[in-house]
């Protein structure tokens, strides 16, 4: 049977009106009557838990849609804290990490302060150098306006040593010693009294062998003042200063900029070319980002600190050589054959001369190559090496050289 649920003041009015009958069915106190009461308590059992089930029912079912809700609103919310908080701590260190960059008002005029003491040191260097370049000419008043006007004479002294090398004389004032470099790589040097004990074959004072610290490289090695100038091997651009008394490294330097590309197209294994004239020490080198234009530089001969850097509009193209005479670079060019070298660039650090300004000037007929040439100042002749031939040039100069 279907029992129906009855609301709730019409089951309070029904226990009451059981409990009356319980109670009057009690006094009488039949066995009947007691089968019927105990019936009575079952029915009223089931009716009670019926009717609670069915208000539990009613409550979940009112309640149910609510909590979900509640609960997306709860996971829209954390999403939301989460999302702010992500935020909240990606800017405290970005804040942190602006106030480690950005400097403080002190230290801005602290690095103000230092820009500018750089900028009147570089200042005063550059007058420095200036000054110097000055003084140096002044010293050499008597040659500082001589131009190179011909390339006269030609003397082939001696054949020795490899088909590249370089010879020359230190151009120290007093000095008669003569010094030979034989090939591009090795560390052997030889030194000789003067000129005359260099071409004697049965000389009474032989050759003087000295064994370097360093492989050099090229030929474009200087003796000055007793000391070997020379490009140390397997390095791009190191310079070292070697005292030929003891033969030990006094110094070294590197060369900003040199050693990518060699000096001369035609003498490929020469990279740095150092030359002495009557302003002192030199060093000749092709900038490859330069388009491979030669760079000239002056060097403190005693610490060889670059004092100042010309760039020249000389190309390194079919070039074998080059030398200054006071102040004045002179670019030897020539073919790969090998031919008559001339002189077609030049370059004065003074701007007195120009290059465009002045003709070509041609060496002696012989048709050859040079793998060195130097300047000696006080003898006022190149001497080169040409396929194994120490040979002499006799250079003449003019001074009435007009200043533009």
């Amino acid at each position: 049977r279907t029992v129906r649920l009855m609301s709730g003041p019409a089951v309070v009015v029904l226990l009451l009106s059981l409990l009356l009958t319980l109670t009057a069915v009690q006094a009488q106190g039949s066995s009947q009557d007691s089968f019927i009461i105990q019936y009575l308590e079952r029915r009223l059992v089931q009716i009670e838990v019926g009717h609670c089930t069915h208000t539990h029912t009613l409550g979940q079912h009112a309640l149910c849609p609510g909590l979900d809700q509640c609960c997306v609103h709860r996971s829209e919310m954390k999403n939301q804290l989460d999302g702010v908080s992500v935020r909240v701590d990606r800017m405290e260190r970005e804040l942190e990490y602006l106030e480690n960059k950005i400097p403080t008002q002190g230290d801005i005029e602290m690095e103000e302060a230092l820009l500018e003491q750089q900028i009147k040191d570089a200042e005063l260097d550059l007058l420095k150098t200036k000054a110097k370049i000055k003084m140096d000419r002044g010293k050499e008043a008597s040659v500082s306006n001589m131009a190179l006007s011909q390339i006269k004479s030609l003397k082939i002294v001696k054949k020795a040593g490899d088909a590249s090398g370089s010879w020359f004389k230190d151009p120290t004032a007093g000095s008669e010693k003569v010094y030979l470099l034989s090939g591009f790589y090795n560390n052997t040097l030889l030194e000789y009294h003067s000129l005359h004990s260099f071409t004697e074959k049965n000389s009474s004072t032989p050759a003087k062998v000295l064994q370097l610290p360093f492989y050099w490289q090229g030929t474009g090695h200087v003796v000055y003042n007793g000391f070997l100038y020379y490009h140390k091997a397997d390095t791009p651009n190191q310079i070292l200063k070697v005292a030929l008394l003891n033969t030990t490294v006094v110094d070294s330097t590197l060369l900003p900029g040199a050693g990518r590309i060699p000096v001369y197209s035609l003498n490929p294994n020469t990279y740095l070319d150092l030359a002495v004239d009557e302003l002192g020490l030199w060093v000749i080198h092709a900038d490859a980002e330069y388009e491979g234009k030669l760079v000239v530089s002056k060097l403190d001969k005693a610490s060889l600190a670059v004092e100042y850097t010309w760039d020249t509009q000389c190309p390194s193209r079919d070039a074998e050589g080059a030398f200054l005479i006071c102040g004045t670079l002179y670019v030897v060019y020539n073919t790969r054959y090998g031919g008559r070298s001339t002189v077609q660039c030049l370059y004065d650090i003074h701007n007195t001369i120009h290059s465009e300004e002045s003709p070509v000037l041609f060496f002696p007929k012989r048709y050859t190559s040079h793998s060195s040439i130097h300047y000696h100042p006080g003898d006022q002749q190149l001497y080169a090496w040409d396929d194994g031939y120490q040979t002499i040039y006799h250079v003449e100069t003019i001074s009435d050289r007009r200043v533009i």
